[in-house]
C-alpha cells in the first residue's frame, strides 16, 4: 500500500504506518504554504499511486474522490472531515477517519487564557502602559483596569464534547460552575449540570459555544437566544461562525447589552467589514482562528489517527491491504 500523507505527520507515527501498512510518501502540506487544492491534490495522488491518503486542510473534493476509488481510507486529521467529501467516499466504499478531540487541550487552554485576560483588561492595560501614561504619584491604572476573577463565575457550554468537557474539568481548581446544554450528552460529572439551552443564556456569566456545523446547527445562536444573556456576561465562539448569527452579536455589543465577546472564528476568513466590526470593538477580544494551533495538537493527532488506522487493518485480510509485514 502506498500511504499518501500532506497533514504535519510526525516521524515516529510515519515509522508505526510503515511498519504495519505499507510505503508511506511525506508531502507535507506546510512546505507548499498552503493546502493543496483539488487539482494540486489529483496530481500528487496520481504520481504517488497512493492507495490511502491522510490529509488535513486540502481540499478532498468530490471529484478528487471520484477520480481514485481505488483508495482504501481517508485519514483526516481534523476534528470534522469537512474539507472531505464523506458522502461520496462513502459510496465508493472508503472509509474516512477523523480526529476528534485532537486540540480539546489546545483550545480549552486558550479559552482560559483569553478569558483570564479579557476579564482582568490586561491588553488595554499593557497598551495604556506602552504609551508611558503612568504618572508618578498616580493610581489610574490601578482604577481603570480593576478587572474580576474567573472564579466563582458560572460557565454555560453550549455542546459538550471534548473541548467543553476539558474547559469544565481545568476550571473546576478556580472554582467555576458548570451549566451545559447538549442532547446527545450526559453529565460526566456530578457537578456539571444539563440544563436547557435557554437556561444556558438567561443564567451563566460566560457563554462558549462548542457546536459542529451541521443541517440543525447553522444559525443557531441567533437574536433571541443572545438577547437573553445578562448584562454582564461575555459569549465566547472558538467552534464555528456559521452557527451564529453574527448580525445579532454584532447589535448586542454594539448597543452594550452584554459585556462582549471572545471570538477566534469569523464568517469569512479573511473577515470581511462586519466581521471586523466585531474584531475591532473594544470589547472583543478576537484571535485569527488560532486556538488550536499548538505543536502538541500534530502529535495528539497522529496518536488518535494511528490507533483507528491500525485498529481498522486488523480487521482486514491482508489480501485487501495488501500490507506489507503479512
Amino acid at each position: 500500500m502506498n500511504i499518501l500523507i500532506t497533514a504535519p505527520y510526525n516521524e515516529a507515527g510515519r515509522r508505526e504506518l510503515e511498519s504495519c501498512l505499507g510505503t508511506v510518501i511525506y508531502k507535507v502540506w506546510k512546505e507548499n504554504g498552503r493546502a493543496f487544492n483539488a487539482e494540486e491534490l489529483n496530481r500528487l495522488l496520481n504520481e504517488t499511486q497512493a492507495d490511502a491518503l491522510i490529509t488535513e486542510h486540502d481540499e478532498v473534493t468530490e471529484a478528487v474522490i471520484r477520480q481514485h476509488p481505488q483508495l482504501k481510507f481517508i485519514g483526516v486529521c481534523r476534528g470534522t472531515p469537512s474539507n472531505v467529501a464523506v458522502k461520496t467516499a462513502a459510496e465508493l466504499g472508503i472509509e474516512v477517519f477523523h480526529t476528534p478531540a485532537r486540540n480539546a487541550q489546545a483550545v480549552a487552554e486558550l479559552f482560559i487564557a483569553n478569558v483570564i485576560t479579557f476579564l482582568r483588561k490586561t491588553l488595554p492595560a499593557v497598551e495604556w502602559l506602552k504609551q508611558r501614561n503612568w504618572q508618578k504619584g498616580a493610581h489610574a491604572s490601578y482604577l481603570q483596569f480593576k478587572g474580576n476573577e474567573l472564579a466563582g463565575k458560572t460557565i454555560g457550554m453550549v455542546g459538550f464534547g471534548a473541548v467543553g468537557q476539558r474547559i469544565a474539568a481545568l476550571v473546576q481548581a478556580f472554582p467555576c460552575a458548570i451549566k451545559f446544554y447538549d442532547p446527545y450528552q450526559d453529565a460526566p460529572e456530578p457537578a456539571y449540570e444539563r440544563t436547557s439551552l435557554e437556561t444556558v443564556f438567561e443564567t451563566c456569566d460566560i457563554v462558549s459555544i462548542h457546536l459542529p456545523v451541521n443541517a440543525s446547527t447553522i444559525g443557531m445562536i441567533g437574536k433571541k437566544l443572545i438577547d437573553k444573556m445578562k448584562p454582564g456576561a461575555i459569549f465566547i465562539n472558538t467552534a464555528r461562525a456559521s452557527v451564529v448569527d453574527r448580525n445579532a452579536l454584532l447589535d448586542a455589543i454594539e448597543n452594550k447589552r452584554i459585556r462582549g465577546a471572545i471570538l477566534d472564528v469569523f464568517d469569512h476568513e479573511p473577515p470581511d467589514a462586519i466581521d471586523y466590526r466585531l474584531i475591532d470593538h473594544p470589547n472583543v477580544l478576537a484571535t485569527p482562528h488560532t486556538a488550536g494551533a499548538t505543536d502538541e495538537v500534530e502529535d495528539h493527532h497522529v496518536t488518535i489517527l494511528n490507533e483507528k488506522l491500525l485498529n481498522w487493518a486488523k480487521n482486514h485480510s491482508a489480501k485487501s491491504l495488501h500490507l506489507s509485514n503479512q
